[in-house]
């Protein structure tokens, strides 16, 4: 319902919609639902970057989650590539080997 009410009411502000998926991928995740709960959470990572970028700390947030539901299914091959490729070397760039996303 959330979801819905974001998309009618504040469809100009991608950013909501997008906080509005990530529950909603949440929620799905809680309920076991994985394999949809991964391909929104796929999605929201690809919006994040094409609207703030790679090195925007709610990018790489999106990009933990990511990586945390492909270990959750077992795809360890796409979670090594992923984030040895793409999300640690961007959150070590931009937040530092210290910050907590980075370790």
């Amino acid at each position: 319902a959330n979801l819905a009410l974001s998309r009618r009411y504040w469809s100009h502000d991608e950013q909501t919609i997008l906080i509005a998926q990530t529950n909603l991928a949440a929620c799905l995740e809680n309920l076991g639902r994985c394999d949809e709960a991964l391909v929104l959470k796929r999605e929201i990572y690809t919006r994040r970057v094409v609207t703030l970028g790679v090195s925007h700390e709610r990018t790489i947030l999106s990009g933990c989650s990511l990586s945390i539901s492909l270990n959750k299914l077992r795809l360890y091959t796409e979670l090594k590539t992923f984030t040895r490729n793409q999300l640690l070397p961007e959150a070590r760039r931009t937040l530092g080997a210290d910050h907590d996303l980075t370790l």
